[in-house]
């Protein structure tokens, strides 16, 4: 049987939203063979996020997949939040997903199957890699902003991506829990720092394209916009201070020891993968 899969959802002040999401989420999760699980971390809203999240998952107690909502008091950042939700997961396989769902649900299989195969143990979505797969596009001035700050993360911090603040991400946990760990930033800039431990740590990332569609109201604003370039100066100054390196010397201390697990399974067989040979072939 396939492994279980844990969601992580951070959300701050997504009460008009987070129904439908979670809704979709559960869905998808009851659909799958293997159990599933999804967590909201809200991260000191104000509205009634935490209160809209409990009365979703309450109302699908009786379906397979099982939700929870862990509440963060005071608000402390996306990447607080995300953090939080990783280290809470249950299982081995975990991806954070916006709380907008701007990726449909569906491309879910991108991020998880890479790594339910054994050959990846960081797979994330990019909307760069081929932008035929995105529909509706962010306003014109805000998507050459994200070019001009991905440019800026490869320039500063040697990361060979195309795009680091995708919000989909998947981690194999049993080798990524250092680096969620050893990770510092509370704000914008966690994806980056994520992804530099990571990298620096020799891991198997794999950046993937997925559809996805602008969806307004979101939380990013030029202010976050413009702390995100100062964090990614903070992630070279702690780089060269060495507040990385324990996080990096455990997360390849745990890629050696994974190196001859089988492909992750509930019960221990093996699992036929869904991974074409075009994706098995980008490995970075």
């Amino acid at each position: 049987m396939p492994s279980s899969l844990s969601i992580v959802i951070p959300a701050y002040n997504e009460s008009a939203r987070i129904a439908k999401t979670l809704r979709e989420v559960i869905a998808y999760l009851d659909e799958q063979p293997g159990d599933g699980e999804v967590i909201v971390v809200d991260d000191g809203s104000k509205d009634d996020t935490s209160k809209v999240a409990e009365g979703v998952i309450a109302t699908h107690a009786r379906g397979r997949a099982e939700g929870r909502v862990i509440r963060v008091e005071p608000n402390r950042g996306k990447g607080h939040a995300v953090r939080t939700g990783l280290l809470a997961a249950r299982s081995t396989v975990t991806a954070f997903f916006d709380a907008d769902l701007s990726m449909p649900i569906t491309e879910t299989p991108k991020l998880v199957e890479p790594i339910r195969s054994g050959q990846y143990d960081v797979v994330f979505g990019s909307r760069a890699l081929d932008r035929k797969l995105v529909g509706t596009h962010q306003p014109w001035t805000r998507e050459q902003s994200g070019r001009v700050f991905n440019l800026a993360v490869r320039l500063a911090t040697g990361l060979p991506f195309a795009d680091t603040q995708c919000g989909f991400k998947a981690f194999r946990m049993d080798v990524c829990r250092p680096v969620v760990e050893g990770a510092l930033i509370d704000r914008f800039g966690f994806d980056v720092e994520l992804l530099y431990i990571a990298h620096h740590a020799q891991l198997r990332l794999l950046e993937y394209p997925v559809r996805w569609n602008d969806v307004a109201g979101g939380s990013v604003s030029l202010k976050t916009g413009l702390q995100s370039f100062g964090e990614v100066r903070q992630i070279r100054t702690n780089a060269r201070r060495g507040l990385y390196d324990e996080a990096i010397r455990r997360a390849r201390e745990a890629a050696e020891r994974a190196k001859d697990r089988r492909p992750l399974t509930i019960d221990g067989e093996g699992i036929e993968s869904d991974v074409s040979a075009e994706l098995a072939g980008q490995r970075i």
